[in-house]
């Protein structure tokens, strides 16, 4: 998905291996699993598809409470979610979600996660309360597991203050987008392309508000960025 497009940002398409005893089905699981992982950073979303589904018959094969289950559907929500295909999704982000709250805890960092992955799409659906219940329910399990500037804390700072934003209401996402700049800067650098999202973003907020000077500097410094990025990057 294309932050610059939809200027919230997406967490954990991982392959996550949990400790498990190694047996044939648990490697060809784990295989399945990094192959669409690899498949997904090329950009190959079909490829990805297709390896997290081989997953997913190998995953419900663990039984129907286990974490690698709620890993593989995770994962295959997430690539509905950024080829458009929400209502898929949807199911599957709150299969995993259900499963993760049960075999991991309420409080797990991979539920904060799918929360955040999950209020991207009610945002999308316009499930505006939902997706605002879902953002501050993730951002107090980050802030308690992991601590209030972990990067994670950043991305779903951005993405409620994203969904203020959308709704006009600019007094409470501004803080947000200062607060969550602040983190991406202080842990990731001032050059992350997260840092790039929140700035296009407060800037767009900025010119909202009837204030083109600070929004043009927000604006030169995510194109910086954003050029670093393309240079580091470029595309075959």
């Amino acid at each position: 998905m294309d932050a610059r497009k939809t200027r919230w940002l997406l967490l954990y398409f991982l392959c996550v291996v949990f400790a498990s005893q190694a047996s044939a089905q648990d490697t060809l699981w784990e295989t399945y699993m990094a192959t669409a992982e690899m498949a997904y950073r090329q950009g190959d979303y079909g490829e990805a598809e297709d390896s997290v589904k081989a997953a997913l018959k190998e995953a419900e094969e663990f039984g129907p409470q286990d974490p690698r289950l709620a890993a593989t559907l995770n994962n295959l929500a997430f690539l509905y979610h950024v080829q458009g295909e929400l209502a898929e999704a949807e199911s599957l982000y709150r299969r995993a979600l259900a499963i993760k709250e049960k075999a991991l805890g309420p409080e797990h960092p991979t539920v904060a996660g799918t929360l955040n992955n999950l209020a991207n799409l009610y945002h999308a659906l316009g499930k505006h309360p939902e997706a605002e219940s879902s953002y501050k329910r993730s951002l107090a399990i980050v802030a308690k597991v992991s601590g209030p500037e972990h990067p994670d804390m950043a991305t779903t700072l951005n993405n409620l203050a994203f969904l203020y934003h959308t709704q006009g209401k600019y007094a409470e996402a501004e803080p947000l987008y200062k607060r969550s700049l602040a983190i991406t800067e202080k842990v990731l650098g001032p050059d992350h392309p997260n840092a790039a999202t929140s700035l296009e973003n407060y800037a767009d907020l900025l010119r909202k508000t009837k204030r083109s000077a600070e929004a043009a500097k927000m604006e030169e410094r995510a194109k910086a960025i954003r050029a670093g990025e393309t240079a580091e990057n470029p595309r075959k």
